[in-house]
């Protein structure tokens, strides 16, 4: 299965620790496709939340699609709903609610010709943790440098 990243939400990696991960679908419109197709998308800040047993996700930005007719909806951060089966999302909410986990988009790609969206179950990262993290980065970092220069 050829699947190509749209876009991908790096600053999710940084913020938080990432537990587990779902495929879901995304219910879009026809500009927006074409808008995804360009590239035009940002998951910077966005987020999923559970509302009457149906996945939502806030604060997506889609730049609108400058080609398309006037019927088409001209909010570009509009929230979007996301399609898992019904007991994924239950599984999802018992978990969000129970332990204080929350559901963050992680990449949006395609899949054949479908759009998915990746979402990861995490828990939010304390400002040591980071700091941790970024120090275990540079020190993989330098010993892959180190290896390359010593051949």
């Amino acid at each position: 299965m050829e699947e190509k990243t749209i876009c991908s939400n790096r600053a999710a990696g940084h913020e938080y620790f990432i537990l587990e991960k779902k495929e879901a679908g995304i219910v879009l419109e026809g500009g927006e496709v074409k808008s995804l197709r360009l590239g035009n998308v940002n998951l910077k800040d966005s987020f999923c939340v559970i509302h009457d047993g149906e996945l939502f996700i806030k604060n997506m930005h889609i730049a609108l699609y400058d080609k398309s007719g006037a019927f088409n909806t001209k909010d570009s951060r509009r929230d979007r709903k996301l399609l898992l089966h019904r007991d994924e999302i239950i599984k999802l909410g018992a978990k969000v609610a129970q332990k204080g986990l929350t559901l963050v988009p992680l990449r949006l790609y395609f899949k054949q010709s479908l759009i998915k969206m990746e979402l990861g179950l995490c828990q939010g990262k304390h400002t040591y943790d980071k700091k941790r993290s970024i120090m275990e980065k540079d020190i993989k970092r330098e010993k892959e440098r180190e290896i390359k220069n010593y051949r």
